[in-house]
């Protein structure tokens, strides 16, 4: 199985709220994670409010063009929540 996004929710302090075809499920917290051309812009809190599920990718995406990969948000999502990630 490909994993995917199945829900992207954006949250106040630079934080997701992701469900995964797996069944995980959890929040995420990109604010250590926005570095680089594509993703700085995403510190202004208008633009990062702009996460969505992409339609076709099934991942995070915002509307500069900016989007990380489902397996990064998971691991990530799972290293900051430990035994919490559902």
């Amino acid at each position: 199985m490909i994993l995917h996004t199945t829900q992207v929710s954006p949250l106040a302090g630079y934080r997701l709220l992701l469900r995964f075809n797996t069944g995980a499920a959890g929040e995420v917290n990109l604010a250590n994670e926005l570095d680089g051309e594509v993703f700085e812009p995403l510190r202004d809190p208008a633009l990062f409010a702009t996460a969505r599920q992409h339609p076709v990718m099934h991942t995070a995406a915002w509307a500069n063009g900016a989007d990380l990969a489902p397996d990064f948000l998971l691991d990530l999502m799972r290293a900051q929540q430990g035994d919490r990630a559902a």
